[in-house]
C-alpha cells in the first residue's frame, strides 16, 4: 500500500519539473536576439519615419531646453542689476532726506556756541533729524520695565533695593527696529 501512495505522488511532481524546463527554455530562445531582421519595404519606411520623428522631438527639446537656460541667465542678470539699482536708488534717497539735516549742522557749526538761543539750535536739529528718521520707519526700541533678550543687550548687572531682579535699570544706548526688524538692541544695565 505504501508503493500506491507513492506513485501517484511521484506522478504529480513529474509534470512540475517538465513545466519548468519548459520555462526555461522559452526564457533562454527570449533572451537571443537575431543578427537581422527581414522587414518589407513598406515596414522598412515606418521605422525610419519614426526614428526621424524621434530624433526631430529630441532636437526641438534640446532646443528648448537652451533656451530656458539663456531666459534664465538673463532674468538672473537683469534681476541682479535692478537689484543693485534699487538699493543705490533707496540710498539716494535717504542722503537727500538727510541733506536738510546736514545744511542745519553746518550752520550750527559756524555760528557762535556761546551766543543765546545756540542750544536751542542743535535741540531743533536734533528733533529734525529724528523725524526725518521717523519718516524712513526707524522706531526707538522701549528700554524701560523688564529686560527682554529679543530688544535689550545687557552690559553690566546691578543689585537695586525694591527693585525685582530682571528689569532694566539703565540705558546706555537706545535700540532701534525698521519695520519690525532690529538694527540695534537697547544697551542696559539689569538688576540683579
Amino acid at each position: 500500500m505504501a508503493s500506491r501512495k507513492n506513485k501517484p505522488h511521484e506522478a504529480a511532481k513529474e509534470p512540475e519539473q517538465v513545466e519548468t524546463t519548459e520555462t526555461t527554455e522559452q526564457t533562454e530562445q527570449t533572451a537571443e536576439t537575431p543578427e537581422t531582421v527581414t522587414m518589407t519595404q513598406e515596414e522598412l519606411e515606418t521605422v525610419k519615419k519614426h526614428i526621424d520623428d524621434l530624433q526631430k522631438k529630441l532636437d526641438d527639446t534640446i532646443a528648448l531646453l537652451q533656451r530656458n537656460q539663456a531666459d534664465f541667465d538673463n532674468f538672473r542678470k537683469r534681476n541682479a542689476s535692478v537689484r543693485a539699482d534699487s538699493y543705490d536708488e533707496g540710498k539716494r534717497d535717504c542722503i537727500k532726506a538727510l541733506l536738510p539735516v546736514l545744511d542745519d549742522f553746518d550752520r550750527v557749526a559756524e555760528s557762535d556756541p556761546n551766543a543765546d538761543g545756540w542750544a536751542d539750535g542743535v535741540k531743533l536739529v536734533h528733533k529734525k533729524f529724528a523725524e526725518i528718521l521717523k519718516k524712513e520707519g526707524l522706531e526707538e526700541i522701549p528700554s524701560d520695565g523688564a529686560f527682554d533678550p529679543e530688544l535689550h543687550n545687557a552690559v553690566m548687572t546691578e543689585a537695586v533695593e525694591g527693585m525685582e531682579s530682571g528689569n532694566v535699570v539703565q540705558t546706555f544706548q537706545k535700540g532701534y527696529k525698521v519695520k519690525e526688524k532690529i538694527i540695534r538692541h537697547s544697551m542696559v544695565k539689569v538688576s540683579e
